[in-house]
């Protein structure tokens, strides 16, 4: 769930009961089942929200990065973490109390509009990517999935950026098919063009050809 800049600028209006953590990587934000007490926003970095059946299956729920925010279930009650948040790189994490937050959207209208702005916009996200798994085969699946990790909609137009890498179980995990699959769809958008190795342990999404993968029928 992406804040606007308006919204970074208004974080900075909250004194009080507010932290700026760094995060490095591969450490943990927030475990789940554990007390739900703040909200979090990541200033750089990037940050893994994963979940874990009661089999003990594990499943990546979002990747996020700058300007998005992560743990508003805090807000509902006496609220229990629903999912673990850990940092795929150096992050940096302002933490903002239960308590701050909800003083917050009280007496600043503006950030409180942004916010349910951004909530409204994850919900739409969260339908998109259930009728994504349900009507979707994987390989439109993946294309979607790495537009998203370029930060880019079906509408835009999008120029080619890079990306980083994400191993081939991860986007499994993500895209809800099998590493085996991912690897196959992955070699065959590089034999079309639509993506390609940076040789820095990233790749170059070529946005523009890799939306028409999606907008296939």
């Amino acid at each position: 769930m992406q804040a606007t800049r308006k919204t970074a600028a208004l974080l900075e209006r909250i004194d009080d009961g507010k932290d700026l953590l760094n995060v490095p990587t591969g450490a943990k934000i927030f475990s789940q089942g554990a007390q739900a007490d703040a909200i979090y926003f990541i200033q750089t970095g990037e940050v893994r929200l994963t979940v874990v059946s009661a089999q003990g299956k594990e499943a990546v729920l979002a990747t996020l990065g700058p300007g998005d925010f992560l743990g508003e279930e805090c807000l509902v009650g006496d609220s229990l973490r629903t999912s673990t948040a850990a940092s795929v790189k150096p992050s940096t994490v302002f933490r903002i109390e239960k308590r701050a937050m909800l003083e917050a959207l009280h007496v600043l209208p503006g950030f409180s509009e942004e916010f349910v702005a951004a909530l409204l916009a994850r919900n739409v996200n969260l339908e998109e990517d259930l009728c994504d798994q349900l009507f979707n085969h994987s390989e439109q699946r993946l294309a979607r999935v790495l537009l998203k990790l370029a930060r880019f909609g079906q509408d835009d137009k999008p120029p080619d950026t890079k990306v980083p890498r994400l191993t081939h179980e991860t986007l499994a995990e993500i895209v809800g098919t099998t590493p085996s699959e991912i690897g196959l769809f992955m070699n065959k958008f590089r034999m079309l063009g639509l993506i390609d190795d940076t040789g820095d342990g990233a790749i170059t999404v070529r946005g523009r050809l890799l939306t028409d993968v999606v907008l296939q029928d």
